[in-house]
């Protein structure tokens, strides 16, 4: 279910599935059978770039042009994957993780003059997120697991502590999440439901993992 062929990450959904995230390629809701990491360094997105129209040529030459695909610069060997289930529902997570560009929701840091060519974790050591799940929802269930996803996220970079002027960082600033589900005409995803508890446990679980791996090797380094 989940391939590494570096620089890319593939995690295969089973089946054709509804896909919502805010992916650089296929944003929005869309129809696909996987999702996929691309791992990056500074020198493949210089500042002149359209890194939309890049990326789009980079899926057409793997034949993979149907895939929401997320950008990060953390190994794609770090790669951390999680499954909960509660009740009859099922989910899975897999999660990339890095921090170096973590902000605290309402601030944005000053980062003005770092010498990211230095910095292992680069530009976007970012927080990438898939969860697949088996409960077919409706699109407006699928907006609330989402919101689901993004709290795990959040609460899981809390509980890891990462701690920057401004406060205990809740996340990155090109953070991204992809939710997959069957169609289906459940609007219900919530914390009170099995759903919201199987997604929002496995992405909590995949999300912690990784900011602890991260901070016990590149961040104890770009802090030294």
């Amino acid at each position: 279910m989940i391939a590494l062929d570096r620089p890319w990450l593939s995690f295969d959904l089973g089946s054709e599935m509804t896909v919502l995230s805010w992916s650089v390629n296929r944003p929005g809701y869309v129809r696909a059978r996987r999702i996929l990491w691309r791992e990056i360094r500074n020198a493949d997105l210089p500042p002149d770039l359209d890194v939309r129209a890049w990326l789009v040529r980079e899926l057409d030459a793997r034949g993979a042009a149907d895939a929401p695909c997320m950008l990060t610069s953390r190994r794609l060997d770090a790669h951390v994957s999680r499954s909960a289930r509660a009740g009859a529902v099922e989910a899975r997570a897999v999660a990339t993780v890095g921090l170096s560009n973590a902000e605290r929701v309402g601030t944005r840091m000053d980062r003005a003059g770092r010498d990211w060519d230095r910095d292992l974790a680069a530009h976007f050591g970012t927080i990438n997120l898939a969860v697949r799940l088996d409960q077919p929802l409706s699109p407006t269930g699928m907006l609330e697991a989402l919101s689901i996803a993004a709290q795990a996220r959040t609460a899981a970079v809390l509980e890891a502590g990462l701690r920057l002027p401004v406060g205990p960082a809740t996340g990155t600033g090109t953070d991204c999440i992809a939710l997959a589900a069957p169609a289906g005409a459940d609007d219900y995803a919530g914390l009170h439901t099995d759903c919201g508890v199987a997604l929002g446990r496995a992405a909590f679980d995949a999300v912690l993992r990784g900011a602890r791996d991260w901070l016990a090797t590149v961040g104890r380094i770009s802090d030294g």
